[in-house]
């Protein structure tokens, strides 16, 4: 099922506890994923019967950024952390770097 992808939107799991918000969408057309098996719209009923891939039970810690490899143009935020691993287009996503803040010395 694809979503369309814009800043803001709310999506969940459909096999574990994880909540993200799209903070940039990319193109707007990626498949996001979690622990295998397609996100969905927030308030939406997942789909009967889906079990978690034990191969992307990697988690998703609460307030951490999630990109694509090389690529910050698609950026998820972790609002409720869940047993599953982020992917877009079925490649699992890597947490963001967080920025060095200047020093104030």
């Amino acid at each position: 099922m694809a979503v369309t992808l814009k800043p803001g939107a709310r999506l969940v799991s459909q096999v574990c506890d994880t909540q993200v918000i799209v903070v940039r969408p990319g193109d707007g057309t990626a498949e996001l994923g979690c622990g295998g098996a397609p996100m969905i719209p927030h308030g939406e009923t997942p789909a009967p019967g889906l079990e978690p891939d034990p191969a992307l039970l990697g988690g998703s810690p609460l307030g951490k950024r999630f990109v694509r490899e090389g690529d910050n143009s698609l950026e998820l935020l972790v609002t409720k952390a869940g047993k599953g691993t982020l992917t877009a287009d079925g490649v699992p996503l890597v947490e963001k770097e967080t920025a060095r803040l200047p020093s104030s010395d």
